[in-house]
Order: C-alpha cells, then sequence, then structure tokens
C-alpha cells in the first residue's frame, strides 16, 4: 500500500502535471515546424532569409559571445525551430515586465545605498585599484563598501548551523531569511521551531525560498503553512508549466539578516546534506560568513528590493536600516583590529545585463600579485573567464582550482573536465576534493581579498541567476580563508595532464558535445 500511495503522488503530482504540459508546449511547438513543412518551398526560402538576419542580429547584440554562439547554431541548423525559438524567447513580455519591475524597485532603493564618502576616500588612499572595484560596484551593481563591519567565517555548514541558531534566538525587532533550496530534516526543522517562537514573541520574520523547490521538495501551498505559524512566505517565481525565460531566472542567494545588525551569506542551503546529517555524495564540504555592522544594510535592502517586486504597496525600507546591536556594541570597540578593513555585500540580477558577480572574480585574477586560490563546485566557463585564469597563471601567479571528486551532477562534472587539460597548460593548477562533494563558492587572493558566497563559475551563476556574496579587503577573515583553502586543499588530489588524459573516451565526446549548449546550463 505504501509503494502504491507514493506511485499515485508520483503518477498525479505536480511535477508530473508540470512535465507533462512543458512537453505539450513543446510539442506545439514541433507541431508548427511540421506543419509549415508542408509549405516546404516557401517556407525553407524565408526562414533561410530569416535565419541570416537574425544571425545578423545576434551577432551585433551587447551579449556574450559563448552566448550568441549557442543561440546562432540552432538557427542556422534547424532553420524553422531555432528562428521560433529564438524569436519566443526574445520576444517574451513577461521577462521584460519583471525587468522594469525591478529596475524601478532598484531606484526607489538608490538613496540607502549611497557611498560612504569617508569610507571610500580611506580606500582610496590605501589601494586606488581596489577603491575602482569599489567605484564600479557601487555605478553598476548599486552597493557600496563599508567600514566597521566583522566578518566571522564557517568552514563548513554544521559550524554555520550552531551559530545560524544561536543568533536567531537573539533577534527582537526582525528576521530575514532568502533560500535557494529548503528541504523539511534536522536543518530546516529546527530552524523553523525558532522561527515560529519568535513571531509569536512578536519579531517580523519574513522567509522567501525560491518556487523550484515547489517541484519535488515543498507542498505548492506550503507559504500557507508558514503563515499560519506567524511567518510571512513568499514564493520566488513559482514554477509554472510554461515556456518562459524569465523561468530560467531562479533565486540562487541565501541570505538572513537579523535585525538590521547580523547577516549571514555562503553555499548553505536549508537541507539536511548542507551539514552533513544525511550523505548523498560523500563528506558535503560547504562555507559560509556572518557579517555584523553596516555592510549588513547592504543585505537587508537587497532582500527587501526582491521582496518588493510582486508588492503592489511596496515595504518601506526606513524600519529596517542598520542599526548597531546594543550587546555587541562593547565587544566592536574592543575589538578593533577585527573591524579594519571594508566589507562590500553586493547581489547580481539577471535582469539588468551587468554581471557584477564575474566582474569581482575576473577583477581579482587580474589584479592578483601571487596567487589567486578558488573553490567551485562547477566549471563551465566563458572565454573571457578562461582567459583571465590562464593569463594569471602564465604571468607567474598562482592559480588553485579545486574541484569535487564525487560530483552531484554527472552531466556538469563531465562538461567541467573538458577545460581541465587547457588551464593545465596554461600552469593553472586543479585539484579535487576526496572525500566528496565541495559546494563553497570561495576566491581568496594575496592574503588581502576573498569572496564567500552563493556564485558558481557556471554560466548559471554568473548570468542567469539572481546571485549574491560578500568581497572581504583587509578583513581579519581573510586569514581564516585562506587557511580552510589549505586544509581543504591537503584532502585532495591533484589533476594532471595524464590524468586527464585518462578520462573515458565517451565522457570526453559527451562533455565536447555538451559545450555547443553550455551558456544554456
Amino acid at each position: 500500500m505504501k509503494k502504491m500511495r507514493k506511485l499515485l503522488r508520483i503518477v498525479f503530482g505536480r511535477t508530473t502535471f508540470f512535465v507533462l504540459f512543458l512537453l505539450i508546449q513543446i510539442g506545439y511547438f514541433f507541431g508548427i515546424v511540421e506543419w509549415l513543412s508542408g509549405y516546404s518551398l516557401y517556407v525553407y526560402a524565408f526562414f533561410d532569409l530569416l535565419g541570416g538576419f537574425l544571425c545578423i542580429y545576434i551577432m551585433n547584440k551587447k551579449d556574450n559571445p559563448s552566448f550568441k554562439l549557442a543561440w546562432m547554431i540552432p538557427v542556422l541548423v534547424f532553420p524553422i525551430f531555432g528562428a521560433l525559438l529564438y524569436l519566443y524567447v526574445e520576444l517574451e513580455i513577461s521577462g521584460r515586465l519583471i525587468a522594469k519591475r525591478a529596475g524601478e524597485i532598484e531606484r526607489q532603493s538608490r538613496r540607502y545605498l549611497a557611498f560612504d564618502e569617508a569610507v571610500f576616500e580611506k580606500l582610496e588612499n590605501e589601494d586606488r585599484r581596489t577603491a575602482n572595484l569599489a567605484r564600479y560596484m557601487e555605478k553598476r551593481g548599486g552597493f557600496p563598501i563599508r567600514g566597521n563591519t566583522k566578518a566571522t567565517y564557517f568552514p563548513s555548514g554544521q559550524d554555520k548551523f550552531k551559530q545560524l541558531k544561536e543568533e536567531l534566538e537573539k533577534a527582537k525587532r526582525f528576521i530575514f531569511m532568502e533560500y535557494f533550496i529548503v528541504e523539511e530534516g534536522v536543518m530546516w526543522d529546527g530552524l523553523l521551531e525558532i522561527l515560529e517562537r519568535k513571531a509569536k514573541e512578536g519579531v517580523e520574520v519574513r522567509f522567501m525560498y525560491d518556487g523550484m523547490c515547489s517541484l519535488v521538495l515543498l507542498p505548492y501551498h506550503y507559504p500557507k503553512k508558514l503563515e499560519a505559524k506567524g511567518i510571512q512566505c513568499k514564493m520566488f517565481a513559482p514554477i509554472k508549466p510554461l515556456l518562459s525565460t524569465y523561468q530560467n531566472n531562479r533565486d540562487h542567494r541565501k541570505i538572513v539578516v537579523i535585525d538590521g545588525h547580523t547577516a549571514f551569506t555562503g553555499g548553505i542551503n536549508l537541507a539536511d546534506e548542507y551539514i552533513n546529517e544525511k550523505k548523498r555524495f560523500g563528506y558535503w564540504k560547504d562555507v559560509a560568513v556572518m557579517l555584523k555592522g553596516e555592510a549588513v544594510q547592504n543585505f537587508t535592502i537587497m532582500f527587501l528590493q526582491m521582496w518588493n517586486i510582486w508588492e503592489k504597496k511596496p515595504v518601506p525600507y526606513e524600519p529596517y536600516l542598520y542599526q548597531p546591536c546594543l550587546e555587541g556594541k562593547e565587544s566592536f570597540s574592543g575589538e578593533k583590529e577585527q573591524t579594519d578593513g571594508y566589507v562590500l555585500a553586493y547581489g547580481d540580477s539577471p535582469l539588468d545585463h551587468e554581471p557584477v558577480g564575474k566582474k569581482v572574480y575576473l577583477d581579482i585574477l587580474y589584479e592578483a600579485k601571487t596567487y589567486v586560490h578558488i573553490m567551485t563546485p562547477y566549471l563551465i566557463l566563458d572565454d573571457e573567464t578562461i582567459s583571465a585564469l590562464t593569463y594569471g597563471a602564465k604571468r607567474g601567479v598562482e592559480v588553485i582550482i579545486v574541484m569535487p571528486h564525487i560530483p552531484d551532477k554527472k552531466y556538469a562534472f563531465v562538461l567541467a573536465h573538458t577545460y581541465y587539460e587547457e588551464l593545465l597548460e596554461a600552469g593553472v593548477k586543479i585539484y579535487e576534493f576526496t572525500p566528496g562533494f565541495v559546494h563553497a563558492k570561495v576566491f581568496t587572493s594575496d592574503d588581502e581579498k576573498a569572496v564567500v558566497g552563493t556564485i558558481n563559475l557556471d554560466f548559471r551563476s554568473l548570468y542567469h541567476h539572481f546571485e549574491c556574496a560578500a568581497f572581504l579587503y583587509k578583513n581579519r577573515a581573510v586569514e581564516d580563508i585562506e587557511q580552510d583553502f589549505q586544509d581543504t586543499l591537503a584532502k585532495c588530489q591533484e589533476i594532471t595532464i595524464e590524468t586527464c588524459r585518462k578520462f573515458p573516451l565517451y565522457q570526453k565526446i559527451a562533455g565536447r558535445a555538451l559545450r555547443l549548449i553550455a551558456p544554456m546550463m
């Protein structure tokens, strides 16, 4: 009976219907192509001409060359289907409306994200190049660099989970949480108990998670369950069985803001594998950072910007602006050496066509003097990123990339392998974490700079998803992040060119084929 009930849930579940309706739409596209083929001579002549015009249009767009190539191939090889699909994606209205609304929200919140001129001038006097990056991020990304912020680094999900519970217990005014994955289990149940209790105490609790969870992890109406507990809840872009470019832009961010003075970010979602309560791919290596201080305001505004996109009456920003933690005020002044340096908390939106997450990574690679150390779960690279990585190694910078040895997505792992040999030949060093899966997204450089956040080295993170991160410069936590990298490296095996040549032939062929559609993955 249990097996029968499970089978019925699968057959009549939301995921099944979603896939079914999606397949119907794809079939509809092919049906149009088949119908048009009855008028083959005129139709093919028209679509050959249209394909030529579309290729000229694509070539002249302000877009990444990888995306241009990924679209030109289907337009030229499959003229009817490729042209119709491209026109559908390019002209799709819902994505344009959301982008317009997001732009309005960003402009409304701009005054709360203004430069602190004293902080910027101090940074400019110390390091003009880092100040240039900060200026770019404020103008193009909308987030200023801050001082007076203490960063605490967590080298595992277990460490972050323990500290997060302690900080949530201290909340007196509000709690904001935004996550990509939420799954019922030890981690989420432990946090939900605290959130429910805090809501009963009068703390304002807002929780937002990506709509992808509704497919397999949570019931579609789960927000109503949380609202019954006093928690304001939203799904970001609930999954609907429609072909839509906007549904490709998922909320991949992980943010917690507590009372405006404490924030968390990093790669850790709310599911048991992230704290190694459940073993899926060996040991799950993930990291996070906690901020206390002025940089937290960036995350507060970031959260409210996303929350307000669908609000007819937007939530005001003023009640949630940065206020020093009363019980932490003395420790701030008493640990001044730990608040030296700078923190830039930033978000990256796919709707503004400004890939600031990628630009920060490239800036670190091009400005590095001694080393750049990277942890990433995925390695699906465009030409710019390959050039930055290889150029760094060729000019004598130690560039090391730590990848997982046990992958969560085999297709992504096979695709990543196709970049190995090119990087290794240029002098980039690649290691794989033998105990399991690396989900951390970390850059460290020259004992001065570090990034901890949600941004992977793949097209989805760099171009398609909503992301966030914290850039640290001359902050005490940089030392801890680099030490964790070295500790992780000690548990890795080095990949050589000889290793790459021993990869199975079918994997090499599959990986090379997947590179044709890598920008869409």
